[in-house]
């Protein structure tokens, strides 16, 4: 029989399993991104992709009997969805040129990114905490960089990064308006709103860049969108029963999947320095989670 600490630590430890199985999912998804980021370019698949999630979404929504959101929520929604087609289109652009555990590493840094944003957005002070995360993050992102361009590289690579470090930016500026987000809505609401105003954002640059959906690629778009929306309804679950500081490691574990299916599916070498940057990044990342847990603990609102 379990004694009563045990039975205390179970939902915990449920809590935690729940959220990797989140997070595999979700990494099992920017690999079926990449693919579709190479064969249609990132604007078609990111769009496409928020499609089918928009569906997915809005039949979990009418299907939970939620309340339509309010005009403030409506336009929290309309701004968030802005600043994440921009992010996705970015991120999913690098994925292209990037190895995807390189790419992860580096959009590790936005929870460092973050801690400076509340600064400016939320005029808080910086911290001692916040200088190490930076001098961390840095660090990380500067040993990737080296071993990146220190042999032969192409113009991609470089566009690449700039475009994994654009994405990260945003996604730092995300981690505040997720958490303003989140608490006015549930994260059925946010995934639906989320995926139908993304479309409505990315269909403004339609007349130039939309190439229609072929039934080749309409199994891997369906399989991205049910990825997501999995994961984010994996992480909302085990984000509501346990802890942020327990959960927030488990945000780091997307390297490894990234490193595992990169080699699998793209035959990508995982290279040492970006282990160490990416390990340095990671360091800088959790003292700014323990900075301010309360910006920084629910990464299922913030995925791409």
């Amino acid at each position: 029989m379990m004694n009563n600490n045990q039975q205390h630590q179970t939902p915990a430890a449920i809590a935690f399993s729940v959220a990797c199985a989140g997070i595999a999912f979700f990494s099992l998804m920017d690999a079926a991104m990449k693919v579709l980021s190479i064969e249609m370019g990132a604007y078609n698949a990111v769009l496409w992709r928020n499609i089918f999630g928009a569906g997915m979404g809005g039949a979990l929504f009418l299907g939970a009997r939620n309340k339509w959101p309010s005009m403030a929520n409506l336009k929290i929604h309309l701004w968030r969805s802005l600043v994440v087609a921009l992010m996705a289109v970015a991120f999913f652009w690098a994925i292209a040129r990037l190895p995807l555990a390189e790419a992860i590493g580096l959009s590790f840094f936005a929870p460092v990114v973050a801690l400076y944003l509340a600064v400016i957005i939320l005029k808080e002070s910086v911290g001692k905490a916040a200088i190490w995360a930076s001098i961390f993050g840095l660090a990380g992102v500067s040993v990737i960089l080296i071993g990146k361009f220190s042999g032969k590289y192409d113009d991609d690579a470089i566009w690449g990064v700039a475009a994994v470090l654009l994405s990260a930016c945003l996604f730092a500026y995300n981690l505040i308006l997720a958490r303003q987000q989140a608490q006015k809505a549930g994260p059925i609401e946010i995934a639906f709103f989320q995926s139908l105003l993304t479309c409505f954002w990315l269909l403004l640059a339609a007349p130039w860049f939309l190439v229609m959906v072929t039934n080749v690629h309409i199994p891997l778009l369906a399989g991205a969108g049910f990825l997501a929306m999995i994961s984010l309804l994996m992480l909302s679950w085990a984000y509501a029963r346990a802890e942020a500081q327990i959960l927030i490691p488990v945000e780091y574990t997307a390297f490894i999947w990234a490193a595992a299916f990169g080699w699998y599916f793209f035959d990508e070498a995982v290279t040492p320095t970006t282990i160490a940057g990416t390990v340095l990044i990671v360091m800088g990342s959790v003292v700014a989670a323990h900075a301010k847990p309360k910006l920084i603990e629910q990464p299922d609102q913030i995925s791409i």
